[in-house]
C-alpha cells in the first residue's frame, strides 16, 4: 500500500460523501482510519476504498461501531 496515495484518496472520497474521517496509522502493509456519518454514506465509502485507488490493493475492511 502506499499510504500518501492512500490518504489523499480516503480523504477525497469522505469530502464528496460528506463524512467526518480522522487518519490513524498507515505503513505499507495496512492503514487505520475512523469514518463518521450517515450509514449509507460510510457504506459507499467502504466500496470506494475496496474498489481504489490502483496503486493500493485493500484485501480486508473491518468495521466497528462508535
Amino acid at each position: 500500500m502506499v499510504c500518501e496515495s492512500f490518504t489523499e484518496f480516503a480523504l477525497h472520497r469522505a469530502r464528496r460523501l460528506d463524512l467526518e474521517i480522522s487518519m490513524g496509522a498507515c505503513d505499507t502493509a495496512s492503514a487505520t482510519l475512523s469514518v463518521r456519518g450517515q450509514e449509507d454514506l460510510v457504506d459507499a465509502f467502504e466500496m470506494a476504498c475496496s474498489l481504489g485507488p490502483y496503486d493500493c490493493i485493500i484485501l480486508d475492511i473491518e468495521r466497528a461501531t462508535a
